[in-house]
């Protein structure tokens, strides 16, 4: 030991004294900093395997830009939702682990002995480690291949998960976006296009009855479109509910941005309702957008797999398209494609993302995952890649969901056919997960270097719905944060050397 430790300290002091000759000479130690963590990434991803641990801290490091498909509620860790049960005053049942909100029954609840509650506190809940594990395998996706519980398929499972949380994730949003805001800056993220809340609706039986009419051609859809619009805005509930929702978007994102740290929202529609309640929705979504410059996007969400939503898809892009003409300037993020052969008869494996595109004028597309199914993939690339429009590619969900992982992932026709993506979390609370991980689950899985890592970075802001001055406000504060990152590559990467050096052979 007494030999070894003068070496270790001398080869400790050459990379110190390396270091600081390297702060000298700027210009040049960027570039050699650069050159020196593309080295280090490649001795990462080089050999049969993937050095999993290094990766996980080269991308905990790394800055990540944005995360760009990410839903606000899917994002939020169930531990948090207790707290809110707590502080709303509710309780969660015993072996069903649903949150019980009804005054009625909290306050019968309350007046029960404690040996005879049916449903306890949040707390409660935390302080007993078993009905924890079991409240974590409903509320996300926690043990699912480790466990032996009875359950239900992974697509249920994960979709089943919000029906769980909901009653406390939309009541807490300023709480809840200061959590994801501090969670992100933890981990270098420095933008988040959030799908944020369910974009206000309401119900026309009527109107229902009538764009579901067999052999409605797009004039007479559109005029029936066009006709519940001064009907919506007669709609006092409709109308109420929009104000209050625009008041929530202010107030729960009140001291969000700043300097480090940058949030947008995009309202979303479900595409499992009712067509009245999917295209007042719309409405409200577009008009949301277009008032507030916060608002930066529209979105559909929900299990694209239910009958409802393979049903009514093509009337969907039909409604984007007709309010499109009316709002131009509204982006539109559109879940498409999430699905996998045998969820779906063949048939509906054959347009969602051309449709999206093509049909509803889609500027991202969120999963993508049956591209290589569709009837004219080629020339759906070929225009996407074009146009600049942007697949989020969600590694875990996809995997989890579809089943779908390594070679038979799509990002590999993507990267092929020069089609823009991104790296993105999705649910990163369900999932218990996050942008990180998703990084190094692409760099395990994929060939990939430095240079497109960074890339993929730099396009989370490229690729997002940000006015131009903001993008470049962002590409500048990731140009910095880059610089500095390598610098510390480069300077633990010969702290490692030196260390290794020293170690008795």
């Amino acid at each position: 030991m007494n030999k070894i430790f003068p070496k270790l300290m001398m080869a400790l002091a050459v990379a110190a004294a390396c270091n600081a000759q390297a702060q000298k000479a700027a210009p040049v130690a960027a570039s050699a900093n650069e050159q020196a963590t593309s080295r280090h990434f490649a001795s990462l991803v080089s050999g049969g395997q993937p050095k999993s641990a290094e990766l996980t801290l080269f991308f905990t490091m790394m800055p990540k830009g944005g995360d760009l498909h990410h839903h606000y509620s899917g994002a939020i860790y169930a531990e948090q939702f207790l707290h809110w049960v707590d502080k709303q005053g509710y309780c969660v049942h015993k072996g069903t682990y649903q949150i019980e909100t009804d005054a009625g029954k909290l306050a019968m609840e309350r007046a029960a002995s404690p040996a005879t509650r049916t449903c306890i506190s949040g707390e409660a809940v935390m302080l007993d480690n078993g009905m924890l594990a079991e409240l974590l395998q409903r509320w996300g996706t926690k043990d699912f291949y480790n466990h032996s519980a009875l359950q239900t398929p992974p697509d249920r499972t994960f979709f089943d998960t919000f029906g769980y949380f909901n009653p406390v994730a939309s009541t807490n949003t300023a709480d809840g976006l200061r959590t994801l805001k501090q969670r992100a800056i933890n981990e270098n993220v420095s933008y988040i296009e959030t799908v944020f809340e369910l974009a206000p609706f309401t119900v026309n039986a009527d109107f229902d009855k009538a764009v579901l009419a067999p052999g409605l051609d797009s004039a007479a859809l559109n005029a029936r479109l066009e006709a519940l619009l001064p009907v919506l805005d007669k709609d006092a509930g409709w109308t109420g509910w929009l104000e209050a929702y625009k008041k929530n978007v202010d107030s729960a994102s009140a001291g969000i941005d700043d300097e480090q740290f940058t949030m947008r929202y995009q309202p979303f529609v479900l595409r499992f309702q009712s067509p009245s309640q999917v295209f007042s929705s719309m409405v409200s979504a577009f008009r949301l957008a277009r008032e507030n410059p916060k608002v930066v996007g529209v979105n559909i969400v929900g299990q694209e797999s239910t009958y409802v939503s393979m049903r009514d898809y093509k009337l969907h892009m039909q409604m984007f398209k007709f309010l499109k003409t009316k709002y131009p300037e509204v982006k539109l993020s559109l879940h498409a494609g999430e699905l996998a052969l045998g969820m779906v008869p063949p048939e509906g494996l054959q347009s969602h993302i051309a449709d999206a595109i093509n049909v509803a004028g889609a500027g991202r597309i969120g999963h993508g995952m049956d591209i290589a199914h569709e009837a004219n993939a080629l020339a759906t690339m070929k225009a996407m890649r074009e146009r600049g429009i942007a697949v989020e590619v969600n590694l875990t969900s996809n995997d989890f969901i579809l089943g779908i992982k390594g070679d038979a992932h799509p990002v590999t026709l993507y990267r092929k056919y020069g089609v823009p993506f991104v790296i993105s979390t999705d649910d990163a609370g369900v999932s218990r997960n996050n942008l990180a991980n998703e990084y190094t689950l692409f760099a395990s899985r994929y060939p990939t270097s430095y240079a497109e890592v960074k890339k993929l970075s730099y396009d989370s802001i490229r690729y997002s719905f940000l006015s131009a001055a903001e993008k470049q406000r962002l590409s500048a504060q990731l140009d910095t944060r880059f610089k500095k990152f390598e610098a510390d590559v480069a300077a633990g990467s010969a702290t490692a050397a030196a260390a290794a050096a020293a170690r008795p052979r």
